[in-house]
């Protein structure tokens, strides 16, 4: 199947995969070839691609994915490739947003931005 990854930076992935696995607002699903039509919202969570040279492991936070006739579209609001990630930057985020969490337990955006620097963590860590 075709996947096109894209953000409003960059095309970050253009080719054929054999599976995608994305973390939606309802949880992980899995793309395989000919899947049916579906179109979801996006979390914070990881994204691999099973390319032809190997899996390819994204983090990505929020955006939307689309299949259709056999083409998986995924626009995320941000992603970054392992390579990309500044791992100083996002440990650094990781202790502001358990800081915050601390002082407020229901911080709704600080809980977001933990599950961001955790994936970004996850996803260099990975590589």
């Amino acid at each position: 199947m075709r996947v096109e990854l894209v953000s409003p930076e960059a095309v970050l992935f253009s080719g054929e995969c054999s599976q995608v696995v994305t973390r939606t607002v309802d949880g992980d699903i899995a793309f395989l070839d000919q899947h049916a039509a579906f179109i979801g919202a996006l979390d914070v969570g990881q994204t691999q691609l099973w390319a032809s040279d190997g899996v390819v492991t994204l983090a990505l936070n929020r955006g939307f994915v689309e299949v259709s006739s056999n083409v998986v579209t995924i626009l995320s609001d941000v992603a970054y490739a392992a390579d990309e990630i500044d791992v100083a930057v996002a440990q650094a985020d990781l202790e502001a947003a358990q800081a915050a969490l601390a002082a407020d337990g229901d911080d709704d955006d600080a809980k977001t931005a933990l599950a961001w620097a955790q994936t970004r963590l996850a996803v260099a860590e990975a590589a």
